[in-house]
């Protein structure tokens, strides 16, 4: 009997789904991959379900967010980072938020149709839609399913504003359509850079582009027109911090606009799947960094209140901030700022989305 190999994959395991009360997952032949063993082991393959949703728009009116509506065109990443805060999700799907998470996704290919039906409904008011919030929309399945393509050419014939978080610089595939958006003050794009060394990226980020490739995306949206914004995101103690001020500088070389900075999250089961990460990979300092994390958060793996939960909390939170603003004052970075126009909306005419 084969094994299956988690090589390559940011979770060291696959936790169970029990926070919802539903059954353990058994592993057995229906639920591994059906691939040709090598040596006896079979790497996870990436798998993806259709999902058919009613709606598309995730409507939320958390004080600390500045924005009150998303679009996550999948579910699940399979850029693996460990510490995604969006892998508690899985659960709610009976998948478990560790390996499950990275190669069990979802993919929602009447996106397009659905925010067509969305704009289209009457007294609809136009705000900045913001894409990538829960799992990255340009991670590798976007190049077969184009689902993020076909969500920004329906915003760009609407003059709808929106904003992009990604970790890939796939995002220039769809410049054409950004760079129009931007010449009309309707789009902004953030781009996520956590950290420069190649060794940390491997295992923080397995199945990310490289930071060098994220910089250069920086570089390409700037020289497009388009406000490129750096997110140091996260930021996570004993790990990536000491490099805070390298990332600033090498995203200001770049032409990054603003930018800003989040401490690591680890609410529900990525708690101990960041855990198992470190005692895999970190063991000489798994304890201290978990310390630190802990005095970030009030003595607690996370702080869910809204504000503290961006900034954290106590000396280390203060050494961040200070740290920050004068990294970002040396270099001459901005604040992150998307002032994206709203007035120039145009809510989509008939039942088809038209041809640009």
């Amino acid at each position: 009997m084969a094994v299956e190999t988690h090589h390559g994959r940011g979770a060291t395991r696959n936790s169970s789904p029990t926070r919802f009360n539903l059954a353990e997952r058994t592993v057995d032949g229906d639920w591994l991959d059906s691939v040709e063993a090598l040596d006896g082991v079979t790497p996870r393959r990436t798998t993806v379900t259709i999902e058919r949703p009613k709606s598309i728009l995730t409507r939320n009116s958390s004080p600390d967010i500045g924005f009150d509506r998303s679009i996550n065109p999948y579910r699940g990443c399979e850029h693996g980072c460990i510490y995604c805060f969006a892998r508690p999700s899985h659960a709610f799907h009976d998948l478990s938020p560790g390996v499950d998470f990275e190669s069990r996704l979802f993919a929602k290919p009447e996106a397009a149709k659905l925010l067509h039906a969305a704009l289209s409904r009457p007294g609809y008011e136009a705000k900045s839609i913001a894409l990538g919030t829960n799992t990255d929309p340009y991670q590798p399945i976007e190049e077969r399913f184009r689902i993020t393509r076909s969500i920004l050419e329906l915003l760009l014939e609407t003059r709808h504003p929106f904003t992009i978080t990604t970790k890939s610089d796939r995002v220039l595939r769809d410049l054409d359509i950004i760079s129009a958006a931007a010449k009309l003050g309707l789009a902004a794009v953030a781009i996520s850079v956590t950290s420069l060394d190649p060794k940390v990226h491997r295992t923080l980020e397995p199945r990310a582009p490289a930071a060098k490739k994220r910089l250069a995306a920086i570089r390409a949206l700037t020289d497009a027109g388009v406000p490129a914004i750096v997110a140091i995101a996260p930021v996570v103690p004993m790990i990536t911090d000491h490099e805070l001020e390298s990332i600033i500088e090498a995203a200001v070389a770049h032409g990054a606009r603003g930018g800003f900075y989040l401490p690591v999250r680890l609410p529900h089961e990525v708690a101990p799947l960041f855990r198992a990460w470190l005692d895999e990979h970190y063991p000489d300092r798994a304890a201290k960094v978990m310390a630190t994390i802990r005095s970030l958060r009030g003595g607690r793996d996370n702080d869910p209140a809204f504000f503290s939960r961006m900034r954290g909390q106590g000396v280390w939170a203060d050494l961040l901030a200070t740290r920050f603003d004068k990294a970002a004052k040396r270099f001459g970075l901005a604040q992150a700022r998307f002032n994206l126009r709203t007035d120039l909306f145009e809510p989509p005419a008939g039942d088809q989305l038209r041809l640009l």
